[in-house]
């Protein structure tokens, strides 16, 4: 099977990509001509430059194919509102779909977020949508994309489904993204916590996961890719005992977390720079956003591996690539 994967060099595409060969797929892949990644530069893959803004380059890498992996996407977090951000995620996304179906490929697999939803009370029902309230274009703009793949399967017949991963860890996170707080620990420099807490999950979990949405699972559904519902104070004190280095010590009240980021988000503005912390963070950082993903690892074979495992290949790639 041709498998075409948009965003194969971010943390996530990168382990994917192994994990598709490695299941002996045949690998296509779109390459922003602007990242500067290069996770992927020693693979057996073929390379497409292109854009997701820019149709003509998705259909020149499509054809052909029997599936696509969409799972390039914008991440960025400041500012808050970006219209960059939603032009990639959502545009992008469409784009995509329009070729899936002018070319008429037999399945698309759709990478959101796990942002998109907030329950881990199977009590409740549907999963809900807690973005719009955190003011992130980022978190927004996925959900909203999310939508775009579900309405044109319900509409147009897209064969499509969608993988929504939550807090992944593990190795390849050049930029670097999740892998932050586990410099930060590496470096001795976390010694706060808040009281929030979220969904961690190892990300080659989430790509065994993605593999077998190739063949598995259900047209026209999603699903939530995590494992561990823990608190941060819980992650960062596994993270410091694998990496032998302090605990962290100090609760921060949540009112103290959001003043700093509120003041973080207005010099930011000033200066015209990303601050450390920003008051959209600081709010999510207060939140326990705790998610249910039985049905991943019941109808895609996804594996739980412990989150200590993905911490610490996490960190030993950091070494190993000279983060640190």
């Amino acid at each position: 099977m041709n498998v075409l994967l948009t965003g194969a060099d971010g943390l996530f595409g990168s382990n994917l990509v192994r994990m598709l060969l490695l299941r002996g797929y045949s690998v296509r892949v779109l390459l922003y001509n602007k990242s500067a990644s290069t996770t992927i530069n020693d693979l057996d893959v073929e390379r497409y430059p292109g854009d997701v803004l820019v149709p003509s380059t998705i259909d020149n890498a499509i054809s052909g194919c029997d599936a696509v992996i969409h799972a390039a996407a914008s991440t960025s977090i400041w500012p808050a509102r970006s219209e960059f951000v939603r032009k990639v995620n959502i545009e992008g996304t469409r784009n995509v779909i329009d070729s899936v179906l002018k070319n008429k490929i037999n399945r698309m697999v759709y990478i959101g977020s796990g942002s998109s939803v907030n329950s881990a009370d199977e009590s409740e029902g549907n999963q809900t949508f807690p973005g719009a309230r955190f003011g992130l274009d980022y978190i927004d703009s996925k959900f909203e994309a999310l939508n775009l793949v579900l309405e044109a399967v319900k509409n147009k017949g897209l064969p499509a489904l969608a993988i929504l991963p939550t807090f992944m860890i593990g190795p390849y996170d050049s930029q670097p993204s999740s892998g932050k707080m586990i410099l930060q620990v590496a470096r001795g420099r976390m010694k706060f916590y808040s009281g929030g807490g979220r969904n961690f999950v190892y990300v080659n979990d989430v790509a065994v996961a993605v593999t077998n949405s190739l063949t598995e699972g259900t047209i026209g559904k999603y699903y939530i890719a995590g494992n561990e519902n823990i608190t941060y104070r819980e992650f960062l004190t596994k993270a410091a005992d694998i990496l032998k280095k302090p605990r962290p010590a100090i609760a921060v009240p949540d009112w103290l977390i959001k003043t700093i980021g509120m003041l973080g988000s207005f010099y930011g503005k000033i200066l015209h720079r990303e601050p450390l912390l920003t008051y959209n963070m600081a709010c999510i950082s207060c939140e326990k956003q705790y998610v249910n993903s039985d049905d991943a690892v019941k109808e895609l074979k996804m594996p739980r591996t412990n989150i200590e495992t993905a911490i610490r290949e996490c960190y030993e790639w950091f070494i190993d690539n000279k983060y640190l």
